[in-house]
């Protein structure tokens, strides 16, 4: 029930998807074309290394391999491509420098553009929360800049520790993407298919469980007037329903993982840009979704159905 009326929104507000999407192109284009020049200036001689290339080369066959199903490849990928990954470790030691600035540079960067576009989700919240609680149409541009000192002081607490979540399940999702076999018998081809599925679900959980226990932040800072600190407290303490929530945005992740990839493969990409603005304004709809039932309140799903704090919809009368 959650589901659809979340999907609900997101067809009641689909004129913000573009908006969304505009709002992101810009910022995005900006922060590839500075990383594109920190990168290009510092770690040119690094990137077209033969290091890098072997890598590069090895990642290649080993998806190749496993779509053909060459189990002799497969069987001895993790040492070769530990040693690949040896050699270009021993290349770094040596750019050590160039590379600290580089890292630093598009980190500052990638902080930067997330920190800006992320200013938008604030905006798209106000817009949520005005269809779902009198069926007004809030503006994009109106709701940005009134929403502009919350958005800015919730991603300023929001981005640096998301990244470092981020980085974390990165990093688990590596151990059992390389460690895995060895914990297997020597299966070829399944066993590097385990390894593989491994780092996919532990990356999918991880992601449903941060959405998780920020579910409520927004929602809490737009539809109850609640400071920034004080909605991600208690965003972090509403434990009613949790399970429900986590179940929820795991599958909500898994379809929009779906949705994309099967898009983008009948598009040639081109329908990622539809697919994953609705993706986002999809996930802050569940979001607020979650909260007007978990705190009982009442909303409107279309201009004459209320869904009630059961999730039931209500007849509006004449």
């Amino acid at each position: 029930m959650r589901f659809r009326n979340a999907f609900r929104m997101v067809i009641n507000n689909f004129g913000n998807v573009y908006k969304l999407l505009l709002f992101r192109l810009v910022t995005n284009i900006l922060f590839l074309s500075l990383s594109y020049a920190v990168i290009t200036l510092g770690l040119h001689v690094i990137l077209y290394s033969t290091e890098a290339h072997k890598i590069i080369e090895l990642l290649g066959e080993f998806f190749k391999s496993l779509s053909s199903g060459d189990t002799e490849f497969l069987s001895g990928f993790s040492t070769v491509f530990n040693q690949a990954i040896a050699d270009f470790l021993a290349l770094l030691s040596e750019r050590i420098g160039e590379i600290v600035g580089s890292v630093v540079g598009v980190a500052l960067l990638y902080l930067v553009s997330r920190f800006v576009s992320g200013t938008s989700m604030l905006a798209m919240g106000t817009i949520l929360n005005d269809k779902m609680e009198t069926y007004g149409n809030t503006r994009f541009a109106s709701a940005y800049f009134k929403n502009l000192t919350r958005a800015t002081l919730y991603h300023l607490a929001y981005v640096p520790v998301s990244f470092i979540y981020d980085l974390a399940a990165l990093v688990v999702c590596w151990f059992f993407f390389l460690y895995t076999p060895s914990f297997l018998p020597s299966w070829g081809f399944v066993t590097v298919f385990i390894g593989l599925a491994l780092s996919m679900t532990a990356f999918i959980c991880l992601q449903a469980l941060k959405m998780t226990f920020i579910s409520a932040w927004i929602p809490g800072i737009v539809t109850d007037g609640k400071g920034v600190f004080t909605a991600c407290r208690d965003s972090f303490h509403m434990v009613k329903g949790f399970a429900g929530r986590f179940s929820g945005f795991l599958i909500a992740i898994y379809l929009i993982v779906i949705v994309n990839i099967l898009c983008a493969a009948c598009t040639f990409g081109s329908s990622l840009l539809i697919t994953i603005p609705a993706s986002y304004l999809f996930l802050l709809s569940l979001q607020f979704v979650n909260y007007y039932e978990d705190t009982g309140k009442k909303y409107f799903l279309s201009y004459r159905k209320i869904s009630g704090a059961d999730g039931k919809p209500e007849g509006m009368g004449d």
